[in-house]
């Protein structure tokens, strides 16, 4: 197996899959904010929306396995860690801009600090198969 190969076996097979469905929530959960109460939030939903494509990014390159893709797993769960980061304290700083919960908004309080600690385990996760 090569090391590209290896993000796709064992636990990996459970970080794409939550991976998996972070993707699914966040883009649906965009989607019908921005569709129905866009003027509520622009700044929260868009920011769900970019969450959404990061979270199907990581999603797509974890399961695809190969050298590049290790290499766009890599940047996007980078990016989603410092997303989470920046958005949950932007969130506690402007909280006017956050009337409704989002993927990032208070560190993922809204979906039980996942969208905090799966950067995470997906950085370790690369770092081990590598």
């Amino acid at each position: 197996m090569t090391e590209a190969a290896a993000t796709r076996h064992g636990p990996g097979r459970i970080l794409i899959l939550v991976y998996g469905i972070f993707a699914l929530a966040a883009t649906a959960r965009a989607g019908v904010q921005i569709a129905t109460q866009f003027d509520r939030a622009p700044v929260a939903y868009v920011l769900s929306a970019v969450a959404a494509v990061i979270y199907c990014a990581a999603t797509f390159a974890l399961a695809k396995a190969t050298t590049l893709s290790r290499r766009v797993a890599t940047v996007a769960i980078v990016v989603e860690l410092v997303g989470v980061l920046a958005i949950g304290a932007f969130s506690y700083a402007v909280p006017e801009d956050f009337p409704d919960a989002t993927v990032w908004s208070h560190f993922g309080q809204g979906y039980g600090f996942v969208p905090l600690v799966l950067p995470v385990l997906g950085l370790l996760w690369l770092r081990k198969t590598a």
